[in-house]
């Protein structure tokens, strides 16, 4: 019971020094909370904190700003960074980072709108396109001021606002302002003091690597080869109209006053130029209805749904099929233009002419091509030969009599010979014209004869089926602006008669980048004998 007895003893002794030490710091720690000095530091921290918080806030919320650079529509915005840098999003293909200064902003630039009235108006106006080349560098620098006092402005009224409601004391709230000032004109000091221009001839690219080329390896001489571009928009496109004086001069065929005239169009690949191109023709040529076979755009990113703004413009019908580069959200903005007709295996008739379409079963924007199918009775294995055999049995089924049938890709094509007696295609960004191989019976099928082409009996003779392939008339975009040879902007104007029957044909080209030639060839059908093609026979270019 003794030990008992020490050992409790010496707890509470142990318990007492404790307990003493405990008081003595507490009344010391008392003396240091209620010193002046200490409540002004802890003041000052908190007043620190909040102005910061404030600023993070307001920049996050509110320092963006739109700016305008040529056609494009940019979004400017800064963000709180320990690393800075400046972030250039070239949506769907991605985005370009530049060293372009140290912390602690971050620049972001978006460039994901592209405005069509202003891009038209540059197109139409050689002088204001001058312009806006000239004065893009300063455009973006008054944009970076802007800017910068924006976020100014926005962060030390975001620190005001948010110290008004946590101190409610105008010295505090004072001082969280001039704290504010202090840290965001500090941040973007440091920044224009280490900035570096040079660092643009450095980007760092993000996305998909296909992409990259477009965006980093070959910006410069797409740069370079638009400027010569561009100086030749307006000669070009006013050429045309004098392209309807030459008509006179050829000769073998005169369009009746009851011919229907179709434009054929295809690939336009985002090319600002195009529509204008394509009115002028629509005006002067007098034509009826547009029928475009496809790749409209280039990524078909919901970005780009704004060029099939510009299909009302042209002022007649406008009949078009999907190709390899436009997805359902392009397909979905072409529907919604009042004159546009969007064939996805269906028949429609403009003007008494029965046209079937259907939309390329590929989407495959990042390949400037797809493989061709080989062989006819391949359809199975080649959805390009499965989507032309659908189409075919379409029209077999309507009952109607289809003059012209739209694909996109040429290699849809073969299962509809025999069916209609003119298919128009595109895709290759080179004009072609041949009559497709007969179609071969199948030396396995059952006794029973064969469908009839549209339109009901069978015709003593095989029906002739001729394939036109149109060029690109957006120039192939960007990719025509790629190559050393500038790829021309190309589209035809279709003649039929009264019995709706193909008569002729103007092949229209235009000099591509740097070139403002305008050449047209009149093209009669049957004005010379045709070769009748083997079912392996080739297709023939003809220029």
């Amino acid at each position: 019971m003794t030990e008992q007895t020490a050992s409790a003893a010496t707890w509470r002794r142990w318990w007492a020094a404790v307990d003493r030490w405990a008081r003595a710091t507490a009344r010391v720690t008392g003396r240091v909370h209620r010193n002046r000095w200490t409540r002004r530091l802890r003041t000052g921290a908190a007043v620190a904190l909040v102005s910061v918080g404030g600023v993070i806030i307001g920049a996050m919320l509110f320092a963006h700003a739109d700016l305008n650079v040529g056609p494009f529509r940019a979004e400017m915005s800064i963000s709180p960074s320990l690393l800075g840098g400046t972030e250039v999003d070239l949506p769907p293909l991605g985005s370009l980072h530049l060293d372009s200064h140290d912390g602690p902003i971050h620049l972001k630039v978006d460039l994901a709108s592209l405005d069509q009235n202003r891009t038209e108006a540059l197109i139409d106006d050689p002088t204001a396109l001058t312009s806006a080349g000239e004065n893009a560098v300063d455009d973006v620098r008054t944009g970076v001021i802007r800017l910068g006092v924006r976020t100014l402005g926005i962060s030390v009224l975001a620190a005001l606002i948010l110290s008004a409601l946590i101190f409610r004391n105008v010295r505090r709230v004072a001082a969280a302002g001039v704290t504010a000032l202090v840290v965001t004109g500090g941040s973007l000091g440091l920044a224009a003091g280490t900035l570096r221009p040079e660092s643009i001839a450095e980007p760092r690219y993000e996305g998909l690597l296909v992409n990259a080329p477009a965006v980093v390896g070959d910006a410069r001489r797409i740069a370079d080869n638009y400027g010569k571009y561009a100086d030749q928009l307006q000669q070009i496109v006013s050429n045309v109209s004098r392209l309807y004086t030459t008509v006179s001069s050829l000769p073998v065929y005169e369009p009746e006053g009851n011919t229907t005239r179709i434009l054929h169009v295809s690939d336009l690949h985002l090319n600002p130029s195009a529509f204008g191109l394509i009115r002028t023709v629509v005006q002067t040529f007098e034509i009826d209805a547009v029928v475009d076979t496809g790749d409209l755009v280039d990524w078909g990113s919901s970005a780009e749904t704004g060029y099939a703004a510009s299909i009302p413009s042209v002022g007649v019908p406008y009949i078009w099929v999907r190709g390899n580069h436009d997805s359902a959200a392009i397909q979905a903005a072409v529907k919604r233009q009042d004159n546009a007709v969007v064939l996805d295996n269906q028949i429609t008739t403009v003007d008494g002419l029965t046209i079937a379409g259907i939309g390329d079963p590929e989407f495959t924007p990042d390949k400037s091509e797809t493989p061709a199918a080989q062989d006819p009775a391949s359809t199975q294995e080649s959805p390009l030969l499965r989507s032309g055999s659908q189409l075919a049995e379409t029209i077999r089924s309507s009952g109607k009599t289809v003059d012209v049938a739209l694909v996109h890709d040429p290699a849809m094509a073969p299962p509809l010979s025999g069916v209609v007696p003119l298919v128009l295609a595109g895709h290759k960004h080179q004009r072609e014209v041949s009559l497709l191989p007969a179609p071969v019976a199948d030396p396995g099928a059952s006794a029973s004869p064969s469908p009839a082409p549209s339109g009901g009996a069978a015709a003593q003779a095989p029906l002739a089926t001729r394939l036109l392939v149109e060029g690109s008339t957006g120039g192939a975009g960007l990719r025509g602006l790629e190559k050393e040879e500038p790829t021309p902007l190309s589209l035809s104007v279709l003649y039929f008669d009264e019995n709706h029957q193909l008569k002729a044909y103007d092949d229209i080209s235009l000099g591509g980048t740097g070139e403002s030639n305008v050449e047209m060839q009149r093209n009669v059908v049957g004005a010379e004998p045709e070769e009748k093609p083997s079912p392996s026979a080739s297709v023939v270019p003809q220029r």
